[in-house]
């Protein structure tokens, strides 16, 4: 069964973890000096937050496949979406190995999909991402839902 993912970029890690750990009633189940994550089953979320690595707010949003089966599924689906693909392969990024893929929604938002195969001693490193944001055109200001 996949997971959804949301990654945030947060100033204060300490002030961060104490909302979120309140918000969702539950300490995170991963925790460095620059990152923390839940892995919450209600909602199914793999929520994470991170200190120096991108400007505050939402810095991704993805799915996790928990077998390279369902990967190979949600990454069909990202390319039936005739969006731009960035399959990055095996890679070390937030603290996990990971085989992945990213592209953007219509409006510039970064998703990535992923099948997390080990834990990693380092944070590692997400690409240069600014390649598929550039494809979108700008949101209108003053539009709404």
């Amino acid at each position: 069964m996949k997971r959804l993912h949301v990654h945030v970029g947060v100033t204060d890690l300490g002030q961060s973890i104490a909302f979120y750990s309140a918000l969702f009633g539950s300490a995170p189940t991963l925790v460095r000096d620059d990152y923390a994550k839940w892995m919450l089953d209600d909602p199914r979320v793999n929520f994470a937050i991170s200190q120096g690595h991108a400007a505050p707010g939402i810095e991704h949003l993805g799915i996790q496949a928990e077998t390279p089966e369902e990967l190979a599924e949600v990454t069909a689906r990202i390319a039936a979406a005739d969006r731009p693909v960035l399959a990055q392969g095996e890679t070390s990024c937030c603290y996990a190995v990971s085989e992945k893929s990213w592209t953007s929604d219509p409006q510039g938002e970064v998703w990535e999909a992923f099948h997390t195969m080990a834990q990693a001693r380092t944070y590692g490193q997400s690409p240069s991402l600014e390649a598929l944001t550039a494809m979108t055109p700008a949101a209108k200001p003053g539009t709404c839902c």
